[in-house]
This record gives C-alpha cells, sequence and structure tokens, in this order.
C-alpha cells in the first residue's frame, strides 16, 4: 500500500477515535447542543480565510489549524489540565475535522496553491 493510502486510513482512525471520545464524553456530562458541535466541527476550514494574504500565508494558516496537535492540544487542556468541558468537546471535535480532512485525501497546503497538498492534488487536474 502506498503511503498516501496509510495517511487516509490513519486519518480515518483518528476521526472514528475522536468520535467515539467526543459522543462518550458529550454523553456523561453535555455541554452543547448537537448543532452547535455540528458548527465546532468546521471551525478548521475557517483556515481557508488566510489566502486572503495569498498563497503562502494562507497555506500557513490553513495547515497550523489542520495539524493533528492543535486538536490533541485543546482536547488535553480541557480534559486533564482545566477540566474544561467545552475545550474538551472543541478539542475532540478539531481532531475528528482533521482526520476528516485526511480521511477524504484533504492534505496539508503547499504554498503553491490551496489545490496541492501533502496527499496529492485535490480537485480536478
Amino acid at each position: 500500500m502506498s503511503a498516501i493510502l496509510w495517511q487516509r486510513i490513519e486519518g480515518g482512525l483518528v476521526f472514528l477515535t475522536a468520535i467515539i471520545l467526543f459522543v462518550v464524553y458529550n454523553q456523561m456530562s453535555p455541554v452543547l447542543p448537537w448543532w452547535v458541535c455540528v458548527l465546532v466541527f468546521f471551525l478548521p476550514d475557517l483556515g481557508f480565510l488566510g489566502y486572503v494574504g495569498g498563497p503562502r500565508v494562507g497555506a500557513m494558516i490553513y495547515n497550523l489549524l489542520h495539524l493533528y496537535g492543535m486538536g490533541l492540544l485543546l482536547a488535553a487542556a480541557g480534559l486533564l489540565m482545566l477540566g474544561n468541558g467545552l475545550l474538551a468537546i472543541t478539542g475532540l471535535l478539531w481532531l475528528a475535522h482533521v482526520g476528516f480532512d485526511r480521511m477524504l485525501g484533504y492534505g496539508l497546503k503547499e504554498p503553491s496553491g490551496f489545490n496541492d497538498t501533502h496527499l496529492g492534488r485535490i480537485g480536478r487536474g
């Protein structure tokens, strides 16, 4: 199997794990209504606004918001350090979003343009 396929499988596993943890945590201590959780899931995609500053700046901002570590950092801070349910839920949904993107083949952006990613070119070629 190719490295790209492995990364997509990994993304699917991260997505599934984060969603399971989110569901379990949210059932124990509901923090947000489901429709707000859907909006939070898509928060990292606001990174595309960085492209207003050009492809290099856009890629940097988008990639910063699409690192597994960002979701992990938020979830860990909420769960372990601060006991903050909102932060934990946000982190788990953030992590799920990044895993979902990777599973679908949307990778980290290259400075050459929005459609160029570390998993290959997206869209019609």
